[in-house]
């Protein structure tokens, strides 16, 4: 049961909300110029940052278009699903590294918006409970001040009307994956992360912001399975293509 009191902060968020926008019309949240129409980016923005082509829906390569492509065909994969917004370089890496930052947390809720403007049918498709951030460790995340993959996570479960679910935590404060090489990566995340509640029978979206090797997606993604999920799915703002770096 919603309070009054809770009603009432509502209704002054929203007035407020609309205060600002009067004042301070809503502008791109990349470029910064004043939008003609509601949307998180202009036009321009917008169409560069999500220009990628069709990728695979089950290891997220690019020029597959639906589950299976030349790369992953007869192979096992750690997940039911992956959405990806575009490859990790230009102008998507620059937003990404830009959104790691507390300043960047519009723009991670931005990048969220475009991410499920791309893939909402696959979304709904994927017949989805909930929605779980891969998690940062609390060093990590007192030390940037954020987490882009909550705040992404954050704007994906709002845009699909699903619950947003703190379900795994990261226990080790393990190195960064780009410090290693790829050979390494899968072993410097194995149990690093653990079950905060069960999640038995729900069909899960585990969003990070930059997949490289897929290590730390597939590990959380243990984590879920452990913790009773039917299905794990994963979505991701970019993808590391060939020799491309990433920071996790």
């Amino acid at each position: 049961m919603i309070s009054w009191v809770d009603r009432l902060r509502r209704k002054a968020a929203l007035w407020g909300s609309e205060g600002v926008d009067l004042l301070f019309p809503p502008r791109c949240a990349w470029c910064h110029r004043d939008l003609e129409e509601a949307g998180a980016f202009c036009q321009p923005c917008g169409r560069e940052l999500s220009a990628d082509g069709h990728r695979c829906l089950r290891c997220g390569s690019p020029g597959g278009d639906g589950p299976g492509c030349s790369r992953c065909r007869g192979r096992n994969v750690d997940w039911q699903g992956i959405a990806v917004l575009g490859g990790y370089g230009d102008r998507l890496r620059d937003a990404v590294l830009r959104a790691k930052h507390p300043a960047g947390d519009e723009l991670s809720r931005a990048l969220g918006q475009l991410l499920v403007d791309k893939h909402r049918d696959t979304f709904v498709s994927w017949t989805l409970d909930g929605v779980v951030p891969v998690p940062m460790h609390w060093l990590r995340r007192a030390a940037r001040g954020t987490s882009a993959a909550h705040e992404l996570a954050r704007s994906v479960a709002r845009l699909l009307g699903l619950p947003l679910l703190t379900a795994v935590s990261r226990h080790k404060a393990t190195r960064m994956q780009n410090e290693l090489p790829v050979p390494e990566r899968r072993g410097n995340v194995q149990g690093a992360f653990r079950p905060r509640c069960r999640v038995d029978g729900r069909r899960l979206l585990l969003v990070d912001d930059v997949m490289t090797t897929g290590a730390t997606l597939a590990a959380c993604r243990q984590a879920l399975v452990d913790a009773g999920a039917e299905a794990v799915f994963v979505a991701a703002v970019a993808r590391a293509d060939r020799d491309v770096e990433a920071t996790e």
